[in-house]
């Protein structure tokens, strides 16, 4: 079973940076794809980044130019670099992971959340 532990939220004020990472523990097979989601009150969840094993990342819209996303394999560590933050990036964040077994077998892991605030 795999768990996701997550750290580096927090109070920001607009224009400044957070990074947050999260590592994967547990894993008995391979994890494909990891990434961040987030939900501000009162909206859907939505995704913020996610990247491949290989290294292919994918951002939404709202974030390109100021966040980045990064994983190291080995530890099956992700993390997300927050450059300029703005108000409405305010949010629960949570870790994502996507796991395939030898055969083919799709498992899709959370973490708990972790809330970023962006205000003055």
């Amino acid at each position: 079973q795999v768990q996701l532990l997550e750290s580096g939220g927090g109070l920001v004020q607009p224009g400044g940076s957070l990074t947050l990472s999260c590592a994967a523990s547990g894993s008995r097979f391979r994890i494909v794809a990891m990434g961040w989601y987030r939900q501000a009150p009162g909206k859907q969840r939505e995704l913020v980044a996610s990247i491949l094993s290989g290294g292919t990342s994918n951002y939404v819209d709202s974030v390109k130019g100021r966040f980045t996303i990064s994983r190291d394999n080995a530890a099956n560590t992700v993390y997300l670099q927050m450059n300029s933050l703005k108000p409405e990036d305010t949010a629960v964040y949570y870790c994502n992971a996507d796991e395939f077994s030898v055969l083919g077998t799709r498992r899709v892991y959370w973490g708990q959340g972790i809330q970023v605030t962006v205000s003055s």
